[in-house]
């Protein structure tokens, strides 16, 4: 085989915006024709953005796509190849669909075989599954490919009786080609180039995966695009969290791999929560954030977050004082403020807390104080932040935590308000690492060194510290969410059976807290939101 040279389009789509997609697929084109590339490659549904969900349910939807696949056809140029996803309608079914493009027309469709549906993905909802993999033999440059291809979950084939690979390897394919929309999840990079690896030398043939950069919802893709030749040599790496055009050569002779670049893990975290922040604002057209800066741990980081993806000038950080708040929480929000040039304010809440007692004084007249109490001042705070987010036409960023959101340590309308939950996938112990990571960066004290050490404490009564041992709990906590661990194993492990049964208890009973609660951005294998559905009642 002579040659190949390849283009990676590591691109940004937005759901349901075929002209801007279109713009930005045309941008890549020109990219690749003046790069010379024998073969452009796009993400799995390029045109009609990932994941579409109940639009593919609207005809209209469809429709446009297949229009706009049409006029990128006539944009690539006569001596290019190209692949690219879409939803296809054939026969009164819907199909998650690959177009081959030459000579300005789509000369072949692959049908997406294994449909994805756990976790996030629901596609069997929504496509039907091809029934066949056959590879397509293209003219090219003087002579005959076969190339075999496959759509994102058709690499992850280990459970499957079907194998995608094999079946396309065994028709005579002499390179594989996957566009995907793969999310991001820790580890899984590692993951899915294994596969990847694996797949080249048990098959011997190149192999080149293209995957989206982006953020949608809930789900952010990290890129990390992968192109081997086939004796399994990078030849083509694309950046994590980076949109891009990556380049390689598909040679018959050995090529110079590429080094993937050690990976952070706290790093990735952060990229990642950016990402998603600034997709959320982008692709929603906010610009401005709110949120309330207590002087703790959480909202400090989300803080950094936001400023870095909208910009600090466009971030507004509310100090909300009560009583309970002490001087230490006042100057350090003050101080984390002004180290990121974001815009400060501090509007106390007691004299709207007063109001709000007095008033409910003949109702709880003879009644201790407790827990009402307490959360008075956090739905105050939330209403504040709100009320400032509407004023200005901002977003109200949400700043709990998964440990706090999976115990239902955090109050409905108060501190669970917001447009989305920036860190709601990350436990209380991971908050504490990126904080820290954040720091080390930048090589001096963005986020005041005591708003790390301190105890974490909610401020909501006298000498309140939370009522958790995070470095337990933490950890617990994901074994129960994130690998579904029963009790009997977690006792097993060494947990004890106290702490286990109250986590346990808190998590069933806090459910329909979550239910409610702000989408939050997905870094873990099992987030709260779309990917995690459990009955609000239940005994189990």
């Amino acid at each position: 085989m002579k040659d190949l040279k390849i283009g990676m389009a590591q691109i940004n789509s937005i759901i349901g915006d075929f002209e801007g997609n279109f713009k930005i697929i045309q941008d890549y084109v020109e990219k690749a024709k003046s790069e010379n590339i024998d073969l452009l490659i796009f993400p799995e549904l390029a045109v009609s953005g990932y994941p579409p969900q109940d639009l593919i349910y609207r005809e209209e939807f469809i429709t446009r796509n297949k229009i706009y696949l049409q006029k990128i056809t006539q944009i690539i140029p006569i001596e290019m190849l190209a692949v690219i996803g879409f939803v296809n309608e054939k026969d009164g079914k819907i199909f998650n669909g690959a177009a081959l493009i030459q000579n300005q027309k789509v000369i072949f469709i692959q049908h997406k075989t294994l449909l994805p549906n756990y976790d996030v993905f629901d596609e069997k909802r929504y496509f039907t599954p091809a029934d066949s993999q056959e590879p397509v033999e293209v003219e090219f440059n003087g002579e005959k490919i076969k190339l075999g291809i496959e759509i994102c979950e058709d690499l992850w084939d280990e459970e499957s009786d079907i194998k995608v690979t094999k079946n396309l390897v065994d028709n005579g394919a002499d390179i594989i080609i996957n566009i995907s929309a793969s999310p991001f999840e820790q580890g899984k990079r590692e993951t899915r180039n294994q596969l990847v690896y694996d797949k080249v030398k048990e098959f011997g043939v190149p192999f080149v995966l293209v995957n989206y950069c982006a953020a949608q919802d809930e789900i952010i893709f990290a890129g990390n695009s992968i192109a081997c030749n086939k004796n399994g040599d990078i030849i083509a790496l694309g950046d994590e969290f980076q949109e891009g055009f990556y380049t390689g050569i598909i040679s018959e002779n050995n090529n110079i791999s590429l080094t993937i670049k050690e990976r952070c893990v706290e790093e990735s975290i952060y990229n990642a929560l950016v990402l998603g922040v600034r997709d959320y604002f982008h692709k929603t057209e906010h610009k401005k954030a709110v949120l309330g800066l207590s002087g703790g741990i959480d909202s400090a980081l989300v803080a950094v977050i936001a400023a870095e993806a909208i910009g600090a000038e466009n971030l507004t950080c509310i100090a909300m004082p009560s009583f309970y708040t002490s001087d230490m929480s006042n100057s350090d929000a003050k101080k984390l403020a002004e180290n990121l040039g974001a815009n400060f304010t501090t509007i106390p809440i007691e004299k709207i807390y007063n109001a709000f007692t007095d008033e409910l004084a003949p109702l709880f007249a003879g009644m201790a104080e407790g827990l009402a109490e307490e959360n008075i001042q956090a739905r105050t705070r939330g209403n504040i932040i709100m009320s400032v987010a509407n004023k200005f036409g901002a977003l109200m960023l949400n700043t709990g935590n998964k440990t706090e959101l999976a115990l239902g340590y955090c109050t409905m309308y108060g501190d669970m308000a917001g447009a989305v939950g920036v860190i709601g996938d990350l436990n209380k112990t991971e908050v504490y690492n990126v904080s820290k990571y954040i720091n080390k960066k930048a090589g001096k004290e963005i986020i005041p060194k005591r708003i790390i050490t301190r105890p974490p404490t909610a401020e909501l009564k006298d000498a309140q510290v939370d009522p958790f041992d995070y470095d337990i709990v933490s950890p617990l906590v994901d074994d129960i969410i994130n690998n579904g661990t029963d009790r009997e194993s977690l006792l097993a492990k060494g947990y004890e059976e106290a702490v286990v049964d109250d986590c346990l208890r808190r998590i069933r009973f806090s459910e329909y807290k979550r239910k409610q609660a702000a989408p939050a951005l997905k870094v873990s294998k099992k987030a709260f939101g779309i990917g995690r559905r459990y009955p609000i009642v239940n005994k189990y």
